[in-house]
């Protein structure tokens, strides 16, 4: 159909009437007002002139035969479509039921008998102009569905790119449970879960402000700072104080994260919780009691790096004890009447819940019952962590995606600290980064961590800062050996640590081989190789660890260098 004619040029108007006098002078007055004229004498031929020639405004009798007016406006309507073709029923009926009946068959308005010059021109630009107001719109919601569909079509692409790079690291643990509905296509919650290098595992919920494509942009950072930080073996601390720095920078004024950050430890059934702006966690004991965690701190983003707190609350647990922590959505969930799930509700929730199954599904099925049909008003999501046993989650980190890059296999280094930088930088994750970059020691990242942290620590602690291995005998001589290893910490300047690497390839495999050297006067490591040390708790522990994960271990008089040989194969 033509819709190409100009706003102010002439319109092609439908005379159908089957009286050929009226029909006549219709037409005329019309010419007269510069339109062009298209003519019928019955309802048959209207229908076909307008299928031929698409008027823009329809002139209709009411009376005539073979088909009348009201049919042939119903036939007409339904092959103009979304197109507005006026239609002005032409008549000298008055009965309200016949005009009525015009209306509801397709009509427009009506034109009496006999006919007023002055009156038909009105109506006529009237029309013209709510058919021209009609094409316009017409036109921009087709340009915004069209422009809505592309959207939604660059948005399923950057969902499955966000997907990918905001991947589910270990959420399919055995020991985690969670829900995430998000109220757009993008979510602006966020969850994040790593094995790292040491044992155990990182987790990040975060909630941004705002919800969609905004909301996830701030996430993609976010995940590739987690994911590639956790995976080198940095602390929480690091982790943390690298994606507040980056959101400060890239987030406009008034966009930040609410985030609440976990490092679980396994092996010393502990968790490192950092909260800057979340709800309330808890974790609840297996005897059912439940302790809080509040936030105390500010959301990530908003504060620079200087002012930027990183102290976490440690607490200590037992298998069985779950953690449980939900970004707002969950309290904020409303019913049919308005009302709030609110703390209350979900404090009701998990009372009488023991395990992180139990936990999990109780408030998630006293939402869905609260909320019923109405559905989440926000993004939503609830995550569920259950303290277990190491062994368990033992073969996490080989089921995560490797790097397919090669490296080198025939190398040496050597990295040496000195001084200050003893006391205020960590490199462990620096040393492990060198040694994967043998791509058969990748999925052997927990071992090399392990052999590097304790060389490190046994350097730092036994080595340089001269403290006795036996207050770690009971747990109360823990307390007063990390008390007093901050306190001698200044006093590294003028000691170093060296570490020299290097990896050779061998049949099936290959060999790496550690030797770390300290400045310190060193210390007797003999009594804690001795057999009656494998029955303490505490003291020797490290370097049990290091004679069972490595080929080899050897140590200088001095007890000041350490050597390590580490043999492995392909798998």
């Amino acid at each position: 159909m033509d819709e190409s004619l100009p706003e102010q040029g002439p319109l092609r108007i439908l005379i159908a009437d089957d009286s050929d006098s009226d029909r006549l002078i219709l037409a005329r007055l019309v010419e007269r007002q510069g339109h062009q004229v298209v003519c019928a004498r019955d309802g048959m031929e209207a229908v076909e002139c307008f299928r031929e020639h698409s008027p823009h405004i329809v002139l209709l009798d009411v009376m005539m035969p073979r088909l009348n007016g009201m049919e042939a406006a119903r036939q007409i309507k339904v092959m103009a479509g979304e197109r507005l073709a006026p239609i002005i029923f032409l008549t000298s009926i008055s009965d309200a039921q016949t005009l009525a009946r015009c209306l509801e068959s397709g009509g427009d308005d009506f034109l009496s008998k006999p006919y007023n010059r002055v009156i038909l021109e009105a109506k006529i630009n009237a029309f013209n102009r709510m058919r021209l107001m009609h094409r316009t719109m017409s036109h921009q919601r087709d340009l915004i569905r069209d422009r809505n569909r592309l959207l939604l079509s660059e948005q399923r692409v950057a969902k499955r790119v966000f997907d990918n790079v905001a991947h589910t690291g270990c959420l399919d643990a055995p020991n985690l449970r969670y829900h995430a509905s998000p109220l757009s296509i993008f979510n602006g919650d966020v969850l994040f879960a790593c094995p790292i290098p040491a044992g155990g595992m990182h987790i990040l919920i975060g909630d941004f402000t705002g919800h969609g494509l905004p909301a996830a942009i701030g996430a993609m950072p976010v995940a590739e700072i987690f994911y590639g930080m956790a995976s080198k073996g940095f602390g929480c601390e690091d982790v943390l104080k690298e994606i507040n720095q980056k959101l400060k920078r890239i987030l406009p004024t008034g966009m930040f994260c609410c985030a609440l950050f976990i490092q679980a430890d396994f092996h010393l059934n502990q968790l490192r919780v950092w909260n800057g702006g979340l709800p309330d966690g808890y974790l609840v004991r297996h005897n059912g009691e439940r302790i809080k965690l509040p936030s105390n701190h500010l959301p990530l983003g908003v504060l620079g790096s200087e002012r930027f707190a990183v102290e976490v609350d440690v607490i200590c647990t037992e298998p069985g004890d779950a953690l449980l922590v939900a970004t707002d959505g969950i309290l904020e969930a409303e019913n049919a009447d308005g009302e709030m799930f609110g703390e209350d509700r979900l404090q009701d929730a998990m009372a009488g819940c023991t395990g992180g199954d139990d936990l999990f599904d109780s408030v998630m099925a006293a939402v869905s019952q609260f909320t019923g049909d109405q559905g989440v008003q926000d993004d939503l999501t609830v995550f569920a962590l259950e303290m277990v046993d190491e062994q368990v989650l033992a073969d996490i980190p080989s089921g995560l995606p490797q790097s397919p890059l090669s490296g080198a296999t025939e190398w040496q280094c050597v990295y040496e600290l000195t001084d200050r930088t003893l006391g205020q930088f960590n490199p462990l994750p620096l040393l492990l980064q060198i040694c994967l970059e043998v791509p058969g020691l990748r999925r052997r990242s927990g071992e090399i961590y392990t052999l590097l942290s304790e060389l490190y620590s046994n350097a730092l602690e036994h080595g340089i800062l001269q403290l006795p291995s036996e207050w770690k005998i009971s747990p109360e001589g823990f307390g007063q050996y990390y008390a007093e290893r901050e306190k001698r910490m200044s006093e590294t300047v003028g000691h170093s640590i060296r570490f020299t690497l290097r990896h050779t390839s061998q049949e099936q495999g290959g060999r790496l081989e550690i030797l770390c050297e300290d400045s310190g006067k060193g210390f007797d490591y003999r009594p804690c190789l001795a057999e009656t040390c494998s029955d303490n708790k505490y003291s020797g522990r490290g370097l049990m660890l290091l004679r069972q994960i490595s080929s080899s271990l050897s140590f200088n008089d001095k007890g000041n260098q350490v050597g390590v040989v580490y043999d492995w194969k392909f798998t």
